[in-house]
């Protein structure tokens, strides 16, 4: 295998799945032909079976070898979500690290993503259902707890980015949340947030990350 190959396995790995052209983006997006290229490939690692496929989904997608996750799994879509932040985060930055799902003490937030860029560490929860407010309540509860447990202690703990179409009316003097629709919503309003001052824009929501 060639350094490509061993990135390709490294990165399904780290995401559990990822789609045809979540990988021709990735890996191949500076050749003239990028999903020709990834089939190609793509077709070679799993005839010699160094990852696996599913074909139930078009594009294909596929898994590091020996993955234990159902082929049609409901959670399929979900970590295909967490890699397209990953691809609207490298548009702008190239994240320090990338983690997915970081394990905290039992009781304490579950995010999706813990993430560094441009000097600053990141949560990043994806919402792909509509909660109720109660619900979003106790999970920002739980982020505050992580921030003042052992976990956090003696380090900086990061900004919360919730990413959803949905608003929810969240209130915490402990943590600081961002919602937004996308990564690139998110990113275009914190640079804005960082040029010199001008007249505001109707409807136009900044962040100071600063």
């Amino acid at each position: 295998m060639n350094k490509r190959d061993m990135a390709i396995i490294k990165d399904l790995e780290r995401f559990r799945v990822m789609s045809r052209d979540d990988i021709a983006a990735i890996h191949f997006g500076k050749l003239k032909n990028p999903i020709t290229s990834a089939n190609m490939v793509l077709k070679r690692l799993a005839r010699d079976g160094q990852i696996e496929v599913s074909k139930s989904f078009s594009p294909f997608v596929y898994f590091p070898y020996g993955s234990i996750m159902k082929r049609n799994s409901t959670k399929i879509p979900h970590f295909l979500s967490l890699v397209d932040v990953y691809k609207q985060i490298t548009h702008y930055y190239m994240p320090r690290t990338f983690q997915i799902e970081p394990k905290y003490s039992k009781g304490l937030a579950e995010p999706d993503i813990y993430t560094e860029f441009n000097g600053t560490p990141f949560f990043i929860e994806v919402q792909r259902n509509v909660y109720s407010q109660k619900v979003m309540d106790q999970k920002i509860e739980r982020y505050a707890a992580l921030r003042y447990s052992e976990e956090f202690r003696s380090k900086r703990f990061p900004i919360v980015i919730m990413v959803s179409t949905t608003r929810y009316d969240i209130k915490s003097k402990d943590i600081r949340v961002f919602q937004t629709e996308s990564i690139h919503e998110f990113i275009r309003n914190a640079e804005r947030s960082r040029q010199p001052a001008k007249k505001p824009v109707q409807g136009t929501i900044k962040y100071k990350l600063g």
